[in-house]
């Protein structure tokens, strides 16, 4: 397991679950899909939520 969130934004359909589960982590961008704007060490536990969530796949760990 990497040490920061990352969003593939190519892949990324934008439902915005990743923002639901973790938004202090996570937002939707002025394009509509998701983007890491803060890599908080205590919300690793939700981001992997977020990762296994995703649809789409496109969270992962860097």
């Amino acid at each position: 397991m990497g040490s920061e969130p990352y969003v593939d934004q190519e892949i990324c359909i934008g439902c915005g679950l990743c923002v639901s589960i973790a938004p202090e982590v996570f937002r939707l961008n002025e394009s509509g899909v998701s983007e890491v704007y803060a890599n908080d060490p205590g919300e690793r536990e939700k981001v992997q939520q977020a990762i296994d969530s995703c649809p789409v796949n496109c969270i992962s760990w860097r």
